[in-house]
This record gives structure tokens, C-alpha cells and sequence, in this order.
């Protein structure tokens, strides 16, 4: 998205919640939307069960942050993160985070984030609690990630025929006299409204389609006046006259 094109983020990922299978594709959706300042894993590494992660921090160059299990490894992992992510926070070395977990217990960390002007991508299972979900400027379902584009019912149940309404609502509040409103501005709306929106979960790569899909939508392509000559798309509801 182009709200965040360029922007440095860290990603922080907590071990005991993410299956190493998935690393690959939150890589590479960060770099879609800015460069990498941080990339740190929580979790107690002599564990057999995340052995699996020891070849990839070497592949994708994921400095490790070994946390011990004591009594309760769990919240000693998360204090970790939560303590490190406040100390990058005060650095002021990054635009945003990417915190990689399906625990609710990171719902604060999120909401302090985003009161600081952080912008907070999370990303998690569908079991994610909806508290995180809702604490991010952009959520991002790790089986979604981690398939191609097919339909996808997520933990919030947001449906077609919601974001069919959505975009009805956000026309009536941002279109020209005409009922005309650029593609781009309504999914940027939409993202915001809608932290967990993403046209994957309906079987589309792209926004276009999924809303020609609809049925209920006029759409048109414009030349831009810059240098460039860029078509932009525009939408608004048929029917308009």
C-alpha cells in the first residue's frame, strides 16, 4: 500500500505461536510494504519442538532472542517481546511493527504502538481473539499468506455482502457529484475499517476484481494527469446517474 511504501519496520515474531512453515510469506508480505530494519524471534530455542526454526534464522537473517523456560516460558517470551518492541519504540528507528503472533495477550502492545504513530501490522492463525485483530492498522491471516487464493472465512466473519455494504456506505461519503471515488481510496478505507480485509480471503489477488465480482458496481479507468500517464480506477454504485 502506498500509505506505507519505504517505511522501516521491525518484525517481531513470537516463536511459541507461529509455526516455522510460514516465515517465507511474512517476509516477503513486509517487503511489499517497506524494508526490514529488525527481524527478532522469542522463544526457548533448546526446545525440541522449535528446532525447526535454527536453519531459517540463518536463511532469512532473524536474530534469535533465547528466552529460557524457567516456570512459565510463555509469558517470559512475551514480556521479551513486549519489553524489546517499547526499547525500538524509544529508538526511533522504525515507522511501524510487524508483530507475528495469534496470542491476545500482544492486544496492548499493539494499542500503545499505534498511540506512539506506529503503524502495527499483525499477523496471526485465524484463531487470533478478535482484541489483536482490532488493535492493528492491518491484519493478515498466516493461512491465507500460506495459500493461493481461495475462499476463507476468518475469525471475524467478514463477509462479502459486509464489505459489498461497506463500500456502499464509503461512496456516500466520498464520492464526487457524479458518484464517482477512486478504487484505491475506497480499499485504503476499507483496510482501515476493516483491519483484517484482504480480498484473499474471497478467492481474488487483486481489489478490482473482487469488486466487479459484486455485481453492483460501475467502474472506469482514467488517465492520471501526472508525467506517468497511470490509469486510475474509480467505482461508484450503478444505478447513479
Amino acid at each position: 500500500m502506498s500509505e506505507i511504501a519505504d517505511k522501516r519496520f521491525a518484525v517481531l515474531i513470537d516463536a511459541d505461536n507461529v509455526s516455522d512453515k510460514y516465515v517465507k510469506f511474512i517476509m516477503e508480505e513486509i517487503l511489499n510494504d517497506g524494508i526490514i530494519t529488525y527481524k527478532r524471534i522469542y522463544g526457548d530455542f533448546t526446545k525440541p519442538n522449535l528446532s525447526s526454526w535454527k536453519s531459517l534464522l540463518l536463511n532469512y537473517s532473524i536474530t534469535p532472542m533465547q528466552q529460557y523456560s524457567y516456570t512459565t516460558g510463555k509469558n517470559s517470551t512475551d514480556s521479551a517481546l513486549i519489553i524489546d518492541a517499547m526499547d525500538i519504540l524509544y529508538s526511533k528507528n522504525v515507522d511501524g511493527f510487524c508483530i507475528v503472533s495469534s496470542d491476545s495477550d500482544f492486544t496492548k502492545l499493539a494499542s500503545r504502538l499505534r498511540e506512539s504513530g506506529m503503524y502495527v501490522i499483525g499477523m496471526g492463525e485465524k484463531k487470533t481473539p478478535m482484541p489483536f485483530v482490532s488493535a492493528c492498522n492491518r491484519f493478515r491471516y498466516l493461512e491465507i499468506l500460506n495459500s493461493k487464493p481461495s475462499k476463507f472465512v476468518a475469525s471475524d466473519d467478514l463477509t462479502s455482502e459486509k464489505i459489498e455494504e461497506a463500500v456502499t456506505a464509503i461512496l456516500n461519503e466520498v464520492s464526487d457529484d457524479d458518484g464517482w471515488a477512486s478504487l484505491s481510496q475506497i480499499g485504503n478505507i476499507l483496510s482501515k475499517r476493516f483491519p483484517s480485509f484482504d480480498v484473499r480471503h474471497f478467492g481474488f489477488n487483486k481489489l478490482m476484481p473482487f469488486i466487479e465480482s459484486m455485481g453492483s458496481f460501475d467502474i472506469k479507468a482514467s488517465a492520471s494527469n501526472g508525467p506517468r500517464n497511470i490509469k486510475v480506477v474509480y467505482i461508484r454504485k450503478k444505478g447513479v446517474n
